[in-house]
């Protein structure tokens, strides 16, 4: 989900580039923030104060457009917003459980599925026609998330699925998207994002509230504040480049977020994982250069 517009003027790339890669070791940073207080307090409930910090952020930000708080509210398809902010901050939830049970490594080298799922989920969302070569990466990358759970060695551990389905709840996420960006203006789904999901995730899990430790205030403003600047930061990028110049840089964050795991929260980067990152990754990059080749 992209809250900008297109960039008018000539592509400033290079700059794009820098600052998607400056959002994802932030969002890799979050998630090492999220691992930690999510291993003392419910997920649900560390969720809904980020959410909190991210009402207050978009609010701030859409009250700045033309037209204001009402023009960003006005949507053609409220019901489809409505369901993309609630299944965006289900996965939020979901990914922070996995972040405690996996580990930041496991995590992110399951949930790299995410743009092959795009794919093969886009002709029956939206009615794209996917071509056999895209079908062929789709399976190639689930060969790779194969290698990283590992079922001939047993049976899988369900908390393993966890991350497969954040990250199918996250290409619908995706996907809705894409569908609305045809009546609605981009701030207007960003704003839908926010609310929606603000107040989904208050509604249940407002009942989990416990005062938090002193020191872990400073956790959780160091991830809000982690959460604001890395969605500043993404609006930035997609201002100056094109998506489909930046989208394959999103991968870094995986590098990231296991190189947080590795050093501060002693992760095994067991081999399996790593043969199945680059599987899945190069599985995505390919489906991204495909998608990219037949829009052109």
């Amino acid at each position: 989900m992209h809250p900008q517009k297109r960039p008018a003027g000539p592509q400033r790339t290079g700059l794009g580039i820098l600052l998607i890669c400056a959002t994802c070791l932030i969002f890799a940073v979050q998630d090492g923030f999220s691992r930690i207080l999510g291993a003392e307090y419910p997920p649900i409930f560390i969720v809904m104060l980020r959410y909190w910090a991210f009402m207050i952020f978009v609010l701030a930000l859409v009250s700045r457009q033309p037209g204001g708080l009402r023009r960003a509210a006005r949507s053609r398809r409220p019901l489809t917003q409505i369901a993309r902010g609630v299944i965006l901050v289900a996965e939020v939830v979901i990914m922070v459980e996995a972040f405690v049970r996996l580990g930041l490594v496991e995590t992110h080298a399951v949930f790299a599925a995410c743009p092959l799922l795009v794919a093969a989920l886009s002709g029956p969302v939206l009615g794209e026609q996917v071509g056999w070569r895209r079908w062929t990466a789709i399976g190639v990358g689930f060969v790779g998330i194969l290698v990283i759970l590992q079922p001939g060695g047993g049976v899988i551990r369900l908390e393993s699925l966890l991350p497969f389905a954040a990250a199918l709840m996250f290409a619908l996420y995706g996907l809705l998207t894409r569908h609305v960006a045809r009546d609605d203006p981009a701030m207007v789904s960003f704003f839908w994002t926010a609310i929606s999901g603000g107040i989904a995730i208050t509604l249940v899990g407002i009942w989990d509230w416990t005062w938090l430790a002193p020191v872990d205030w400073l956790w959780m403003a160091a991830l809000c504040m982690c959460a604001t600047a890395g969605h500043y930061l993404m609006i930035r990028a997609y201002e100056v480049a094109e998506a489909s110049a930046l989208q394959p840089f999103v991968y870094t964050q995986l590098v990231w977020a296991s190189i947080i795991g590795v050093v501060f929260f002693g992760e095994n980067m067991r081999s399996n994982v790593a043969a199945g990152a680059v599987i899945v990754v190069m599985a995505g990059i390919f489906t991204l250069w495909r998608t990219q080749k037949k829009a052109g």
